[in-house]
């Protein structure tokens, strides 16, 4: 699959997660149930996965953790928030820089509409 298949695949699974549950849990819980609606689909998911930074010649090794990687290519990041901040966009920019991963999604499941709270970021992924 193609990161944009992917993703396709997760907008959907978090839309039908939205619509059955609203806004207002934890972050946590809507990527718990994210990953069970993205498993049921067949699709790989990992959780909390830690991603090494490499500074001034040493490497460490849980210096970040990213919410979640789909089939190893897409990296999602869930928000539970009133708004989104600049800084969550540039958060996710830099995720996918560390983790060389092209697509990203950073998803706001606290908006009244989910459409409104899914955002794409890239890495160096090509038009398609």
């Amino acid at each position: 699959m193609t990161e944009n298949e992917i993703a396709k695949q997760v907008v959907d699974a978090a839309y039908n997660l939205h619509c059955a549950l609203g806004p207002g849990l934890l972050e946590h819980i809507y990527e718990v149930l994210l990953e069970h609606e993205l498993k049921k689909r067949g699709l790989s998911v990992v959780r909390q996965v830690p991603v090494p930074i490499v500074y001034d010649e040493i490497r460490f090794e849980e210096a970040l953790r990213l919410d979640m990687i789909v089939e190893e290519k897409v990296v999602v990041e869930i928000k539970s928030v009133e708004n989104l901040h600049p800084k969550h966009k540039k958060q996710v920019i830099s995720y996918l820089r560390l983790a060389d991963k092209r697509l990203g999604l950073l998803i706001n499941f606290n908006e009244d509409k989910i459409k409104d709270g899914i955002t794409r970021l890239v890495n160096r992924l090509p038009e398609s």
